[in-house]
């Protein structure tokens, strides 16, 4: 059952069975006839969704049948289940009593992309980022073992997060007697970018295995069904399974931890992984389920292409997503400074976690592939690893998404500044993130990494300071931070602005009023700097007002920041980042010590609340009281100008 390009979306099934599923519980009587037109029907309400508001499709599409399975042969929510990462979660929302807010999907004040505790009693356990789910299904394992419950939790995990390292921490402790613990291993042969390393290898040589999976469950079927004898003569196979099983399969990496393993079993088999997954819940153990799964299925151009439709933005279904020459964004701008710089400079390496296209390094990893390291979704190793190339003398640069650098603080603390390795950490999705929500916003880093020694903080609003940033940071070898957000670089006049080196600033005052003593001294860094200066527009100038825009925004450039403030009555810095050790606190308490620094008023205009939920970046903005008008107002009612 494949959508085509151009053709009718609604092919081989009516839209009949799935309105009429309020709850897992209204699956479990359903013919096999039903179960079939359900799997269309769900495949495509998500795609009808996705492809209006964006989202994760070419995952969601290939689980749908082992959601499916999942719900019928547990009885959530009293058995928990726990998405990994919780991308591939859709089907169970649309099972789950969310079908009348899934058009609502990834929209401000709708339904998140991702589990979310808040939102229903059967998302257990919430997520975001990957490698999570199988720490937190044993910890709720283990409650429910001290609470003697016998409910079951089920751990859904994609291939890809098996590359996480917080994964294998997670197995190594689950070797626990009597535990209801169940892990489904999503394998669909690809994770963000490429599966990589000997893990993926791992994999695929399982998927092999598969032969023997099935004759173990043919040869169960025909000795159950020899009368008086059949049970014993079950009994009596077991050593010789064993024995077979070594034959035909290598010795498994599972089994040695000390799990079950079943698997791999056809994941677009409903029947087979019913009886696969009744089988998991006999064992006394934790046991993993291998199910191999198609990316994209049912929608023939991600079936084709799943890393395109891995996380999009809204497309024509009939014309698919049409991969583009090149992009103007910062990510693309990024893949290009780096290509230039290795052209000209051998020491220069590219790290990245799972994120080739994501990051924009896809040109880099083919022009120099022996330079380039895709490490999978293992952050911690991303920095380290690169730390140790340059303690022999190469110049890394590690490409990691602001909401996953989280994850390696201790890395650049202990492996980098420590030993004052020259490392660049390039930043995508800095600042507010649309779309994915509360786990990946780009809004912590610089305070956090602020508190790095020896760090330094760059936030270019444009790519031309862009390019500047790297440059200065590949001939100064340092630690260097070079941050930057989703999407292109604004678009506005620019040509006020006096530049001096890491700063730029513009005066904006009536005629005849002396420009160099302003009234209103703005301060701010990155992409919401056209936001300060449109509120400045719609100021009018009635007040001398003076807009500083950082492009190094730590250390303190407090010398010349001190030149272009001077005493004015007020000091208002904004910042589209958390306020609570943000660069605008930095700054306060600076001027606070200050002696020559007394503005009238200082404000600073951050984050206050950074536990948002999805939504499109003016919604973000305007969440945030970061919307032009938002921040005139507030300026003419700190000076009272009302």
């Amino acid at each position: 059952m494949l959508w085509h390009r151009g053709e009718e979306t609604v092919k081989g099934f009516k839209l009949k069975q799935l309105k009429n599923i309020l709850s897992p519980q209204d699956l479990k009587n359903l013919s096999e006839a039903e179960l079939q037109n359900l799997t269309g029907e769900l495949r495509h309400r998500i795609l009808e969704t996705v492809s209006k508001n964006g989202g994760h499709l070419a995952s969601n599409l290939g689980i749908v049948e082992t959601t499916l399975a999942i719900h019928r042969v547990f009885n959530n929510p009293d058995d928990q289940i726990v998405f990994d990462v919780g991308h591939q979660c859709y089907a169970h929302k649309l099972l789950t009593g969310r079908q009348q807010e899934f058009d609502t999907l990834r929209q401000w004040n709708g339904i998140s992309g991702f589990t979310n505790r808040k939102e229903s009693e059967k998302d257990a356990f919430g997520a975001g980022h990957s490698g999570t789910s199988i720490s937190a299904a044993l910890g709720l394992a283990m409650a429910n073992q001290l609470d003697n419950k016998d409910n079951y939790v089920i751990a859904v995990v994609g291939d890809g997060s098996f590359t996480n390292g917080m994964i294998y921490e997670a197995l190594n402790n689950c070797n626990k007697k009597n535990l209801r613990l169940i892990i489904i291993l999503n394998d669909n042969e690809m994770s963000i970018s490429e599966n990589v390393g000997g893990l993926s290898n791992y994999l695929s040589k399982i998927r092999n295995s598969q032969n023997y999976f099935n004759l173990k469950h043919q040869t169960q079927s025909l000795l159950h069904r020899i009368p008086l004898v059949g049970e014993g003569l079950i009994e009596g196979t077991r050593k010789f399974k064993k024995h077979l099983k070594k034959r035909v399969v290598a010795e498994n990496f599972f089994e040695h931890l000390g799990l079950d393993y079943l698997g791999p079993v056809d994941g677009c088999d409903l029947k087979k992984l019913e009886s696969v997954l009744g089988e998991a819940k006999s064992k006394t153990s934790c046991c993993l389920v291998h199910v191999h799964t198609v990316k994209g299925k049912g929608y023939l151009d991600a079936e084709e292409h799943p890393e395109m439709y891995h996380s999009s933005g809204p497309f024509d279904q009939a014309k698919g997503i049409e991969k583009k020459e090149s992009e103007n964004n910062f990510s693309a701008a990024f893949g290009k400074i780096m290509v230039e710089a290795a052209n000209t400079n051998a020491s220069i390496c590219a790290i990245t976690a799972a994120m080739t296209g994501g990051t924009g390094l896809d040109k880099f990893s083919q022009t120099h592939p022996e330079r380039f390291y895709d490490v999978g979704i293992a952050e911690e190793h991303a920095v380290t690893f690169a730390a140790g190339l340059s303690a022999n003398g190469k110049t890394p640069v590690c490409a990691i998404y602001s909401t996953f650098v989280q994850r390696v603080y201790d890395q650049l603390i202990h492996d980098a500044a420590i030993q004052k390795l020259p490392l660049i950490m390039a930043l995508d999705r800095c600042g507010l993130v649309p779309g994915d929500g509360i786990t990946h916003q780009g809004i912590y880093d610089c305070s956090y990494l602020s508190s790095i020694p020896g760090m330094e903080i760059f936030s270019p609003e444009t790519y031309d300071e862009m390019r500047q940033s790297f440059k200065q940071s590949f001939e100064n070898k340092n630690l260097a931070v070079i941050r930057y957000p989703k999407g292109a670089q604004q678009q506005y006049d620019r040509s006020g602005f006096i530049h001096d080196g890491d700063l730029s600033y513009q005066d904006f005052s009536e005629a005849g009023k002396d420009s160099e003593q302003p009234e209103i001294v703005i301060l701010t860094y990155g992409r919401i700097t056209k936001n300060a200066y449109e509120a400045i527009q719609l100021l009018k100038a009635n007040n001398p007002i003076r807009l500083i825009k950082l492009v190094k925004v730590y250390p303190l450039q407090l010398e010349k920041i001190r030149s272009l403030i001077g005493q004015p009555k007020l000091f208002y810095v904004l910042e589209e980042g958390i306020r609570s050790g943000g660069i605008g606190e930095k700054l306060a308490a600076a001027i606070a010590q200050d002696d020559h620094l007394k503005p009238g008023k200082i404000r600073i205009h951050a984050i206050e609340n950074p536990l948002m939920e999805q939504g499109d970046l003016p919604a973000l903005y305007d969440y945030c009281g970061f919307l032009p008008a938002q921040i005139a107002d507030e300026i003419i009612g700190i000076l009272g100008n009302k």
